[in-house]
């Protein structure tokens, strides 16, 4: 059964909305990006969520591993965990507009690598140690005239009752999809919908659990999509080119392509990371949108009739992606997108998350509407 997540910039005072209309709908959870220039606290708006909900799984989509120490990171995701019941899930990856509108590029797989190990250490309640790195400009505790000081610090308010939360990493590149197969949970990959690219990265992560000593099998993979159904395919990939621009820019962040894809395919992303303009990451009317072919667009992304939507998802189920998360972008008022969200929700989503024709869980959506 495949899961479909929902990547919302849900601002505070609408998350509660967007939650209870998103679980009416049928989504099996709601991702909020952690953009502090973009959009209010990503936290704050999880919280609403939690509130707003019952089912509807929640987490961040993604943070990253400078703007929150990992130890603040863990609190307020456990937090959230504590608060949804169990709902709550991790997402973190190396870094994008956050950071660009800090004036900062990704952080490194070294550093990235060293907050994962961190970061867990916290959410499993275990001691972790001080890094000298937290401590630019800043003295040790040792220097304080107390009778004691800490040696590591520990989440001593984790409710045990509760599952640990899910660590799920987003990458695209063979580095970090190595070092996040070790360390996380859960890994959802931004490599397009190409299912060659895909099993490529499930074989890159399960090889790398595998020489770990870890069971390969206990990692679950997904993947950030972009699927627009429309019954006209110049429509629909007219819909889904700003999605796809988006999304394709984390295969050469650098300018380089560091996965595995068809050299017309590479030339295409070069151009697309050399004209993308940061200042307007996520605008519909970005001019980027116009960098890569309709060619390029229906291979990365998942764009035409249902039943091609339906095909492409299958394909990409069969290679072991079963979760997949999907940016909307676009305005809200546009009733070719009313149209395609309607269509996604009450056609191709009950067809690839049914385990039979006419379950329960594949009416979801068409029944709360």
């Amino acid at each position: 059964m495949m899961e479909f997540w929902t990547l919302s910039a849900a601002m505070a005072a609408s998350a509660g909305e967007q939650a209870a209309a998103a679980e009416a709908d049928g989504w099996d959870g709601m991702l909020v990006p952690d953009a502090q220039t973009l959009m209010s606290d990503v936290y704050v708006s999880l919280t609403v969520a939690a509130i707003a909900t019952r089912t509807l799984k929640l987490g961040t989509g993604v943070t990253n591993p400078f703007t929150r120490h990992p130890a603040v990171a863990a609190s307020a995701i456990a937090a959230l965990q504590e608060l949804s019941r169990g709902r709550a899930v991790l997402g973190i990856g190396r870094g994008d507009s956050s950071l660009a509108n800090l004036g900062l590029a990704p952080a490194s797989p070294k550093l990235f690598e060293r907050y994962l190990n961190r970061l867990q250490g916290y959410l499993r309640g275990e001691p972790v140690r001080f890094d000298e790195n937290d401590r630019a400009g800043m003295h040790s505790v040792d220097r304080l005239p107390s009778a004691g000081a800490p040696e590591h610090s520990v989440l001593r308010w984790l409710n045990p009752s509760l599952p640990k939360v899910p660590v799920d990493v987003a990458a695209s590149g063979p580095k970090v999809i190595s070092l996040a197969a070790v360390l996380a949970d859960r890994l959802t990959f931004a490599v397009g919908a190409d299912p060659e690219r895909l099993q490529w990265a499930v074989a890159t992560a399960r090889d790398a659990r595998e020489r770990a000593g870890l069971d390969p099998q206990s990692l679950t993979f997904g993947a950030y999509l972009n699927v627009v159904p429309h019954p006209d395919p110049a429509v629909a990939v007219n819909l889904a080119a700003i999605g796809v621009t988006t999304f394709s820019r984390f295969s050469a962040m650098h300018g380089k392509v560091t996965a595995p894809m068809r050299s017309d395919d590479t030339a295409e992303v070069e151009r697309l990371v050399s004209a993308y303009d940061l200042g307007h990451h996520g605008d519909p009317a970005a001019d980027h949108r116009t960098a890569v072919s309709d060619e390029y667009i229906t291979r990365f992304g998942i764009a035409g009739p249902v039943e091609h939507c339906i095909s492409r998802l299958r394909e990409i189920q069969q290679v072991g992606v079963d979760r997949v998360v999907i940016l909307e972008l676009g305005s809200a008022s546009d009733q070719r997108l009313i149209d395609s969200r309607a269509a996604l929700l009450d056609e191709v989503m009950p067809a690839l998350r049914a385990t039979t024709p006419g379950s329960a869980a594949s009416q979801v959506g068409a029944a709360t509407r």
